[in-house]
Parts: C-alpha cells; sequence; structure tokens
C-alpha cells in the first residue's frame, strides 16, 4: 500500500469529520420530528430543565399527518405544533382551531375534522376541553359556562397569548371559586 502524503491525509481527516457531522445532525433532526409520545426520555426533560431552557411538551392529535408527543420551544404557537406533527391532513377544519394561540407543557392540540365542533357542540364531546383550541360553541357547552363566559374566555385566551393553568381562568370575569372545582374536571390547559 503506498503511503500518503500529510496533506492527503488532512483532507480524509477533514472530509471523515463532515460526515461524522452531517451524520450526527440528520440524526438529530429525525430524532425531534418523531412522533412517538415513548421516545420522549424524562432524563432528556431534566437535562433541558438543568440547563435553563423551557421547552414545552405538547400533544398533537386529531386531523394532522403525524399524531403525537413533541417538544417545541417555549412560546411556540398552535401554528408550530401542527407543523412539528406534518401539517393539516386532509380534510382537517383549519378554522376551527386558533393556530395563533400560545402553546403550554402538557397541553393537547387537537385538529378537528370537518363536523367535529358541531359533534361536539351537540353533547358528543368525550372528556376535557383543551382552553387552547376550544372554540366559543365548544365552551359553552361546558356546565358553568354560558355563552357569554365562553366569548370572555376565548378573549382572555387570545390577549394573554393562550391560557398555561385552568387557575389563569380566575382571573376572567364571571367565572368565580365556586365554578372553579366544576371547570377543572371539563377542562385541560
Amino acid at each position: 500500500m503506498p503511503e500518503l502524503s500529510r496533506s492527503q491525509l488532512l483532507v480524509y481527516a477533514v472530509i471523515a469529520v463532515a460526515v461524522i457531522l452531517i451524520g450526527a445532525r440528520w440524526i438529530r433532526s429525525s430524532d425531534t420530528g418523531s412522533s412517538g409520545g415513548a421516545e420522549l426520555s424524562f432524563a432528556a426533560d431534566s437535562a433541558h430543565d438543568a440547563e435553563g431552557t423551557r421547552d414545552v411538551v405538547v400533544h398533537v392529535a386529531g386531523a394532522v399527518e403525524r399524531p403525537g408527543v413533541y417538544r417545541l420551544p417555549a412560546g411556540s404557537r398552535v401554528t408550530d405544533a401542527v407543523r412539528r406533527a406534518g401539517g393539516f391532513a386532509r380534510g382537517a377544519n383549519h378554522d376551527a382551531i386558533n393556530l395563533a394561540a400560545r402553546v403550554s407543557d402538557g397541553q393537547q392540540v387537537v385538529v378537528p375534522r370537518p363536523g367535529a365542533p358541531a359533534a361536539s357542540a351537540a353533547g358528543a364531546q368525550s372528556g376535557p376541553i383543551s382552553l387552547g383550541s376550544a372554540s366559543v360553541e365548544q365552551l359553552d357547552q361546558v356546565e358553568g359556562i354560558g355563552p357569554v363566559t365562553a366569548q370572555k374566555i376565548v378573549e382572555f385566551r387570545d390577549q394573554h397569548g393562550g391560557l398555561s393553568s385552568i387557575n389563569q381562568l380566575d382571573e376572567v370575569d364571571g367565572i368565580g371559586p365556586a365554578t372553579m372545582q366544576t371547570l377543572r374536571s371539563a377542562l385541560q390547559p
């Protein structure tokens, strides 16, 4: 085997480093787009919190290409969560979700299909309603919330960039401590 010159060794070393960096970047990018909630590790959560970064973890469900659990930077909007989940699936009801609302840690973002809000307004809603994406009509169906209060909740959510906790509803005019207990079981951030 012929001996390599010093300049040839340097060129090969640079190429090897470039291949390793490209491979590492590709692996990292494929991990951030994964949709499996089981792939999120608690160790990674602790490491991010210890570093001072405030990422949020959201569950994107419904009419999206890749439903799943995703990590997003703090301050992300619903549109970022939908984009991370591969975008809207065919038949998604784009107008039934507030894409400008901020997402909060632990939130579920549900992108409805056509007719979904009408079905839920008729009482077909099962489980807690997401404050981050609920329409006035959906909130109106919750016991203790009427149409006027539902409108106030949506306006409060839009003015404050979303709701990160059900406790923030206490700041909405028309919702007192007595109503809060009922709302905790019917709503989620």
